[in-house]
């Protein structure tokens, strides 16, 4: 009989609810609560999603670059011209230039090549002779490195080279990226190697060295011809390697041989009317000199513009990191939603910078997944407060029922707002299983009372 009683005491504790108190999902109005029940479904989350929301935007600082926008320095304005003296001289001496053989033109930095490979064509066009025609050209600039860049074959270091080692160079890497050898390379624009022209020419200029032997009249010729109108004491006069020659304009005039001096990379052709070599030397000082200067006014350019970046990347990481320790103490306004039930974990999601959320994102990495040995996936809740004041204590349980799995699939797409709270019920039989627990030491005390009775 004393058992029957404690069975009879278990039930009817159970039943009225005395012994455990779980919380869960009513509709209509209990408590002062107006709780409207809305199944989840593709047509309902549409109409969950039309809330307005903006998620909040991080700062402009995470946007931002540590580039300053600006570019180089220039190297300057040219020197001025220097002063011309006055004086004549009694004669001027003749000293020419020592035979020059360069060889063959080697290959320097800025040349640009260009490269032509056959494109496949019909027999007609064989035949007809339009496939020479349709040729795929395009044109490389030797770069800093002494290469070219050619796609999928990579860089080619040909500077240094004559024509004939840059196309055997060529055929030996098409070959090894197993491409068709067929092709040929001839140099476009040549920039590598220059002379530079002078003083009293209608337009000084520089003049480029290319595959065939540059002569002095041809630089002459090219910067307009020579405008000094006294020729008695008038030179031409060429700085090469460290060293000054002169020639007399009316020898150079008289004797056609001297017309033919060959001209090498480096050279600078200066025509004075001075009567004394100030002026020329001047010139040639004056370009050293700008060369230097240009070279130089770069190099700190650069060095400016890296310090600049680096002080600008510190600030920005700075102002970063003050902002995510601002967040980790709670003092950036965030918006949160809020998970509770029988999930892995209770929590405060908050809600990302700049996107939305779903439910599933805050069930599972917020929540931690639902258990499936407590957690009820009939009676998944996203219960929304009312913003309208008018319908103040009004809520929306957006209920999603995921005994078929395929509903989670709502879930990615049902969008949360601040506020929302989520809510997984229990399992039926875990509602009884903490009935049990709770009355246990109550019903062993008992038992224990009955027995000694």
């Amino acid at each position: 009989m004393q058992k029957l009683a404690l069975i009879c005491l278990v039930a009817s504790l159970a039943a009225c609810g005395a012994a455990y108190q779980s919380p869960k999902v009513r509709s209509g109005a209990s408590d002062g609560t107006r709780v409207r029940v809305v199944p989840v479904n593709a047509e309902t989350t549409l109409l969950a999603n039309r809330g307005a929301y903006r998620p909040k935007t991080l700062p402009a600082i995470f946007s931002a670059n540590a580039g300053t926008g600006g570019g180089l320095r220039g190297g300057g304005a040219v020197p001025d011209a220097v002063v011309e003296p006055t004086t004549r001289p009694g004669s001027l001496q003749t000293r020419l230039p020592p035979p020059a053989q360069p060889g063959p033109y080697t290959i320097g930095v800025g040349d640009v090549l260009l490269l032509a490979t056959p494109q496949v064509g019909g027999t007609v066009e064989e035949l007809s002779g339009l496939l020479a025609a349709q040729n795929s050209r395009q044109g490389y600039t030797v770069q800093d490195d002494g290469s070219i860049n050619v796609p999928n074959v990579g860089r080619v270091r040909i500077a240094g080279m004559t024509v004939e080692e840059a196309e055997a160079a060529m055929f030996q890497r098409l070959v090894e990226t197993q491409i068709d050898p067929t092709f040929s390379l001839e140099i476009a624009e040549f920039n590598s190697q220059k002379v530079s022209v002078g003083g009293a020419v209608a337009n000084p200029a520089v003049a480029p060295v290319t595959l065939t032997p540059l002569y002095l009249d041809q630089v002459l010729a090219a910067a307009g011809g020579v405008t000094a109108k006294d020729d008695d004491y008038a030179s031409i006069r060429i700085y090469r390697d460290g060293t000054l020659y002169q020639i007399p304009l009316r020898e150079f005039y008289a004797r056609s041989g001297l017309k033919r001096i060959r001209l090498i990379d480096g050279d600078s052709v200066f025509v004075d009317t001075e009567f004394e070599l100030d002026r020329a030397q001047a010139y040639f000082e004056q370009q050293i000199t700008l060369a230097g200067f240009r070279s130089q006014q770069r190099r700190d350019a650069l060095s400016e513009l890296s310090t600049e970046i680096s002080i600008r990347r510190d600030a920005l990481n700075e102002a970063r990191q003050n902002y995510l320790t601002r967040t980790e103490l709670g003092a950036v306004d965030r918006d949160y939603v809020y998970i509770t039930g029988e999930v892995a974990k209770q929590a405060r999601f908050p809600l990302p910078f700049e996107q939305q959320a779903s439910l599933a994102d805050a069930l599972f990495e917020g929540g931690g997944g639902i258990p499936t040995d407590t957690g009820n996936v009939k009676e998944i809740y996203v219960l929304r407060a009312s913003a309208d004041p008018r319908e103040f204590g009004a809520v929306t349980a957006w209920h999603l029922d995921a005994r078929n799995a395929a509903n989670f699939t709502l879930a990615a797409k049902f969008q949360l707002r601040p506020d929302d709270v989520i809510f997984v019920a229990e399992q039926p039989v875990t509602r009884w299983n903490r009935v049990v627990r709770q009355i246990t030491p109550s019903l062993i005390t008992t038992g224990a009372q009955a027995v000694a009775n």
